[in-house]
Order: C-alpha cells, then sequence, then structure tokens
C-alpha cells in the first residue's frame, strides 16, 4: 500500500497519459477511415496505415511513461540515438533495401498506380502489359497478358514510366497486338477482340 501512495502522482499522470492515448487512437481511426474512403484507399492499404498509426502512437506512449516514471532524459535520449544510429549503420550498409522501402512509401502514398490497375510499365526492352496483384514494402507484383507473374523492386519502378490503361486503351492494345492471342492461345482474347471489332 504504501508502494500506491509514494507513487500516487506518477500512476495519476500514467492513467491520464493511457486515456488521452485512447482518445487520439480513436480520433486517428475516424481520420483514417475518412481519408481512405475520400482517396479510395483499398482495405488492405487502410490496414497497413491502421498499423503504423498505432506503432507511432505506442512509441510516443511508451517514450511519456518512461519520463513520467522517472527515467532520466539524458539516459534516454543516449538510449533513442544509439539505436537510431545502429538502424542508420544497417540501412547504410543495405541501401538497397532502405531504398525499396522509401519507394514503397511513395508508390503507397502519392503514386497513381493501385492493386487491380491495368498498367504498361515503359521500357525499351520489355513491354509489359498487365495487372498489378501487389505492392508490399519491397516489391511491385504484377502478372502480364501473356501469363507471366513478375516481380520488381520498388525502387525501379519509381525510376520506370508507367502508363496506366483504361477500358479503350485495353482493347486498343488487345487489337493492336495480334502476337498476344499467339503466345497464348486463349480463345477469350479472340472473342473480346472481336467484340472490340
Amino acid at each position: 500500500m504504501n508502494i500506491i501512495f509514494d507513487h500516487k502522482e506518477e500512476i495519476l499522470y500514467s492513467i491520464a497519459l493511457i486515456l488521452v492515448m485512447f482518445v487520439i487512437t480513436l480520433i486517428t481511426k475516424s481520420a483514417i477511415r475518412k481519408f481512405s474512403f475520400v482517396r479510395s484507399i483499398e482495405i488492405n492499404r487502410r490496414k497497413i496505415i491502421f498499423n503504423l498509426s498505432y506503432l507511432l502512437t505506442y512509441l510516443i506512449t511508451g517514450a511519456l511513461l518512461a519520463l513520467i516514471w522517472g527515467v532520466d532524459l539524458r539516459q534516454f535520449s543516449l538510449f533513442v540515438s544509439s539505436i537510431l544510429a545502429v538502424l542508420g549503420v544497417g540501412f547504410f550498409a543495405q541501401w538497397s533495401i532502405l531504398s525499396n522501402l522509401t519507394a514503397s512509401v511513395i508508390l503507397f502514398f502519392s503514386h497513381p498506380v493501385r492493386i487491380g490497375d491495368r498498367i504498361r510499365i515503359l521500357d525499351k526492352d520489355f513491354n509489359w502489359i498487365g495487372e498489378v496483384k501487389d505492392i508490399t514494402g519491397f516489391y511491385f507484383f504484377m502478372k502480364t497478358d501473356i501469363g507471366e507473374n513478375i516481380s520488381l523492386p520498388n525502387s525501379l519502378v519509381i525510376q520506370k514510366g508507367i502508363q496506366i490503361l483504361n477500358h479503350d486503351e485495353i482493347i486498343n492494345e488487345i487489337v493492336d497486338h495480334t502476337v498476344l492471342e499467339e503466345k497464348i492461345g486463349d480463345p477469350n482474347i479472340k472473342a473480346y477482340k472481336d467484340e472490340s471489332d
């Protein structure tokens, strides 16, 4: 019982901080839902945004709880800077990983390509036309019209030009590329081509 009275102030601050954290989490959740509906963000991407916001909220709450319970600010800042230094050295050693993570954030938030879009990757060596299947933290997955499953590093996708095809362009691609029908031998493509004529 003495322990509770000795740390009454810290316990009250901790309870208040946890309540504030729950309120902030609810407000953030509501804001993310509204934002995702306005921007038509898919459910998988929405889950990632939720998880990242929860992680950030919990990290800040944990840091503030540590300060409330008397962790020395100098020691705490030394601890955080040490962790960041180790992470920085690790990412510098693996710069391609860092560039892929950065590219995935750019693809996620500001690139117009979405999962399910039909695209053409503009490259002089390859003529990849297909559907975007998934965008992960490191890779961009697509299935081409000739049935190939392709995975590209996100940093490479950012560097390449991407054309998002609308319905008319898809029909024109099928009409213009009769090689596609020969490679696949799929009667559905021929029927789709005949409908467009």
